[in-house]
């Protein structure tokens, strides 16, 4: 951290040197003050006019100041004009469409057709990263743009850019992985609780317990623009077995063990933090570089497993219950599940076992056969690690017994297991034919009758 921390300062001393230049030739005052949407649109034009360094730095630091002070509705009017004003020069653009029609395949040609389709807004949103801070800005800037995205289509256009940019900023080279514990600095660890999407952490001993102990570990991606902001951070536990449950890994009483003693690592919460940066893939490789830190460290960690949530079956479930003519649910089955319509039903062993019998099917089902509309897994979970080249290892029931556990999945958990020497094959089988790789245990409750059924009825 410590590396990253003096080279953004002495980043960040050369930007504000810049701005401060350039205000004083443009004659810019040093306050931040709200802008209209008409001066926001009119000092893009100015920026994407200018070239002179250090007025470019002072122009981009005013508009992303302006534009944090303005109203939301002056900040939507600028995303709208976005989308409206700064698309490509059409001019330019027919100019270049007439020449590769008269030159062919010229790469001169072809150059200047590419360069004249690229929206100006590309070139302004590269322009305001100049700014000292340009970065995080920008990030929140296509945060407020996700939000009004559904009501304001055109906006896709905008996102887009955003997006091709982003790719290019946050791709792997520039990200720093780098091990959050308990001296990791109090404004990280602060984000940590804040950020974790999973497993809420309730307090800061609740955040020591999963930090601390020995057997305990936290990894998370860094941008040097963002150095004290983890982009996506994930929790490892080491144990000597895979976990069914989450409770025992959570548990504050719980007795650790050496490091040494581990033979499993169990990554039980993965929290992407930045909203802005949606869409925007770090997860993969996230994994995949904490395997190869513990092999290193602990050469007696042999098996890497999750504990993951299942955040869409119980809505899955919910949908075949009420289709009538359903042809996973026969009778009997649709009489057991519903005792899920009973607050508590966990509680009672015997109805709990009734539910496990006919719910695991339907799980190993909603994992292996159940399909969206473009023939991936219904479950984003299971999208993210199949797609690395994870195979679905285990069905937990009543893995989760927390109130958000038994809402979105009826305390279903799943074990994905990454074994080293498959997840190349697996993730290709997966990429290019849709294979799931899944084990026997699993793939051998799939409800064969319901299979044919359905089969028949396509």
């Amino acid at each position: 951290m410590a590396t990253l921390g003096l080279d953004r300062a002495s980043l960040s001393n050369l930007l504000t040197t810049l701005t401060a230049r350039g205000r004083s030739l443009l004659g810019l005052s040093n306050g931040a003050r709200a802008m209209s949407q008409a001066e926001l649109i009119g000092l893009s034009e100015t920026l994407l006019s200018r070239r002179g360094e250090a007025t470019g730095v002072a122009l981009a630091n005013t508009l992303l100041a302006g534009y944090s002070a303005a109203s939301e509705a002056d900040q939507l009017a600028f995303l709208n004009a976005l989308a409206d004003l700064f698309g490509p020069d059409m001019e330019e653009l027919n100019a270049a469409l007439a020449a590769v029609r008269d030159n062919g395949t010229s790469p001169d040609a072809v150059s200047k057709l590419l360069k004249a389709a690229e929206p100006r807004r590309q070139e302004l949103i590269r322009r305001l990263n100049l700014a000292p801070g340009g970065t995080a800005s920008l990030v929140r800037m296509r945060e407020a743009l996700l939000a009004h995205i559904k009501d304001h289509p055109a906006l896709k256009h905008v996102d887009s850019d955003f997006v091709h940019l982003f790719a290019s900023w946050f791709n792997r080279g520039f990200l720093v992985l780098q091990r959050i514990d308990w001296t990791t600095p109090a404004n990280i660890l602060e984000k940590i609780i804040r950020y974790e999407q999973v497993h809420a952490i309730s307090n800061w001993d609740d955040l020591r317990s999963r930090l601390a102990p020995s057997d305990r570990r936290c990894y998370g991606f860094f941008h040097p623009q963002l150095v004290d902001e983890p982009l996506i951070f994930v929790e490892v536990a080491l144990t000597r077995e895979s976990p069914a449950a989450i409770a025992p890994l959570l548990d504050l009483t719980r007795a650790p063990i050496a490091a040494s003693d581990a033979t499993t690592a169990v990554f039980y919460s993965i929290s992407n933090t930045q909203k802005g940066l949606g869409g925007i893939s770090f997860g993969n490789f996230l994994i995949k570089q904490v395997v190869e830190d513990i092999k290193r460290e602990l050469p007696n960690v042999q098996t890497f497993v999750t504990l993951s949530p299942v955040p869409g079956f119980a809505a899955w479930l919910k949908r075949e219950r009420a289709a009538e003519n359903s042809p996973l649910l026969d009778a009997p089955t649709r009489a057991a599940l519903a005792a899920l319509d009973t607050p508590g039903w966990a509680d009672d062993p015997d109805i709990a076992e009734q539910v496990k019998a006919e719910l695991l099917p339907l799980a190993s089902y909603y994992f292996i056969e159940a399909k969206g509309s473009r023939g991936h897994p219904l479950d984003p979970v299971a999208r993210f690690h199949l797609g690395n080249g994870a195979q679905l290892e285990r069905l937990n029931f009543l893995g989760d017994r927390s109130e958000k556990g038994m809402q979105q999945s009826h305390g279903l958990m799943v074990n994905y297991l990454y074994a080293l020497d498959k997840i190349e094959a697996n993730h290709e089988a997966y990429a290019e034919k849709g294979q799931i790789a899944s084990s026997s245990a699993v793939r051998k409750i799939l409800p064969v009758h319901a299979l044919m059924e359905a089969s028949a009825s396509v």
